[in-house]
């Protein structure tokens, strides 16, 4: 069995492209050509001086010392968070720009939750000289302010979207709504492996270069390429695909899910996907997704905004279903005490999204020769109002 994508655009039962016919166009010229062009030798080179001169990659595997001693385990962290802008996002904005610019188009459109995607976005525009619309959610808007400044500065417009739970899942709508009224100068840069088929595996596989450097750097650290369990959160799920795509068929790398449980899974105020989903329809994908009896979306709730998106991407839904993954949920307590434990004891202050993978340790036992990569995705910056509110720091 393997855990990659088919040629329909499956994996298993979850996955495929269910659009608008008005989006049709813009979907299967990007199918029809992502592979050919993103396998040119000048788009390979073109993309790794990009990751190597821009972001700043590869980014470190660094043993946290203090924190396995701690656990009694040996965990290591894989530092994201010092991808130029923050995160991991700009390893795939980087990626789709290019894609775009070879497909003639002159304008790009993202959708934000955290702001972290809506920043790589801005970004990449503005390197390239190409004009960039970014829309987020009021009440992200709000909860995200210097990532609002820093698409601002970087000369993105950023739309709020004012409906449903004012969140991502809204965000991400209205800029579908702006991809099917502007479809020939138009790329859609989804930020995660979420939407319509090519669009989870072509985001994987530009985050794919987080397992492939952390297989090198294992080999030269450890003198073995393999973890024994990789870690990530998962909200969409692009840093664990990229975390996880080079193990996904090594049945002897364990790999975990973290999602946000909100303030419980049981309260009503949750994002644990693979555990309060079923499978259905949202933004042109099967997948696992929160939905009332009668198929609406539940809205979903998490401190990091982030990982409050009701469904998760069809990889990390078939992951779950076949049991190759494991999942655990993490409160937004038990999220944030892990975030400030990383800073105490290592000297990283993460992004809160990141901070519900380090919290398994106090849930979840391992064995002191166990060898541990946690997907450190991203940055505290962005997240340091929160954190101050919540410790009243």
């Amino acid at each position: 069995m393997s855990y990659h994508v088919n040629e329909q655009g499956y994996y298993g039962d979850f996955g495929g492209a269910y659009i608008p016919e008005m989006l049709y166009p813009n979907v299967e010229e990007l199918r029809q050509n992502y592979l050919s062009i993103t396998s040119e030798e000048s788009f390979r080179k073109e993309f790794d001086d990009l990751l190597r001169d821009y972001v700043g990659r590869p980014t470190p595997l660094y043993y946290a010392n203090q924190l396995s001693e701690k656990y009694n385990t040996r965990i290591y962290l894989k530092r994201e968070d010092l991808c130029h802008t923050g995160a991991h996002k700009v390893n795939n904005t980087i990626g789709q720009i290019l894609l775009a610019k070879r497909l003639g188009k002159n304008r790009i459109i993202a959708e934000t939750g955290a702001g972290q995607h809506g920043v790589a976005t801005a970004t990449v525009c503005a390197l390239m000289g190409i004009e960039c619309v970014v829309y987020m959610g009021e009440v992200d808007i709000e909860r995200q302010a210097p990532n609002v400044a820093r698409m601002k500065m970087l000369g993105a417009t950023v739309v709020p979207a004012t409906s449903g739970s004012k969140t991502l899942k809204d965000a991400t709508n209205e800029a579908i709504r702006d991809w099917i009224n502007n479809p020939t100068n138009t790329h859609y840069i989804i930020g995660s492996v979420v939407g319509p088929h090519p669009y989870p595996d072509m985001v994987a596989r530009f985050q794919s270069v987080i397992s492939r450097e952390i297989k090198w750097q294992l080999k030269q650290k450890e003198g073995r390429e393999q973890p024994d369990y990789i870690v990530a959160c998962v909200g969409g799920g692009s840093n664990a695909a990229g975390a996880y795509y080079h193990f996904l068929d090594q049945s002897e790398v364990n790999i975990i899910a973290v999602e946000a449980a909100g303030k419980g899974i049981d309260t009503g105020e949750s994002a644990a996907t693979s555990v309060l989903g079923k499978t259905g329809i949202i933004h042109g994908s099967k997948t696992l997704l929160m939905q009332t009896p009668d198929g609406q979306i539940t809205e979903p709730y998490s401190i990091s905004a982030g990982l409050d998106y009701p469904g998760v991407g069809p990889m990390h839904a078939q992951l779950y279903a076949s049991g190759r993954a494991e999942f655990m949920s993490i409160t937004d307590r038990q999220a944030m005490e892990a975030g400030l434990e990383l800073s105490k004891l290592e000297g990283i202050i993460p992004a809160i999204e990141t901070s519900h993978a380090l919290a398994i340790f106090k849930q979840r036992s391992f064995t002191p020769s166990d060898l541990i990569v946690v997907n450190l995705s991203g940055r505290g910056d962005k997240d340091l109002n929160t954190y101050i509110k919540y410790f009243d720091l």
